[in-house]
């Protein structure tokens, strides 16, 4: 696969090569996991801090990658808000109807509602499919990060990661 050349935007071949990133290991597993697509080495952690089963671990220096145990990780997504870089997504694979699940962080005053029909986008924020929105959760006081849940054809899981209204 080409390198992006969109700043900030990373192919999955580039993203492959970071210890947070599991998309293989997700494919065999019959629950929810996280997937991190952080490639920053910048001093953060808020996902190890926030991950209340020790899934995520960034350790020492503070500016590593984070990496995952999925035998740890229980899908919950409390790590999603918790990152400022919105590089965290909590998928299931196959939901057993040949669906996939994608928990994603969202910054957008539209908030959509459970039911809705909602064009699925890659990184790039091209519409790869439909997706349907199955769960919103609201922030806590101190977050402004919506967690939205959406249903979508499994064969798109390596492409999707948001919506577009």
């Amino acid at each position: 696969m080409e390198k992006c050349n969109i700043p900030g935007v990373f192919t999955v071949d580039e993203l492959k090569k970071t210890p947070g990133y599991k998309m293989k290991e997700i494919e065999g597993k019959n629950n929810a996991c996280v997937l991190i697509e952080c490639v920053e080495d910048i001093p953060c952690n808020p996902c190890e801090t926030s991950c209340p089963t020790g899934a995520i671990t960034v350790g020492k220096p503070i500016t590593n990658l984070p990496s995952v145990d999925l035998d740890k990780c229980k899908g919950c997504g409390i790590c999603i808000a918790a990152c400022p870089g919105l590089a965290i997504f909590v998928l299931k694979y196959d939901d057993g109807d040949g669906n996939a699940t994608l928990m994603f962080p969202y910054e957008y005053k539209n908030i959509p509602k459970v039911g809705s029909k909602v064009n699925a986008t890659n990184r790039l924020g091209e519409t790869v499919c439909v997706a349907e929105v199955i769960s919103v959760i609201k922030p806590g006081v101190e977050s402004k990060t919506y967690v939205i849940t959406i249903k979508f054809p499994k064969q798109y899981v390596q492409d999707v990661r948001g919506i577009e209204l």
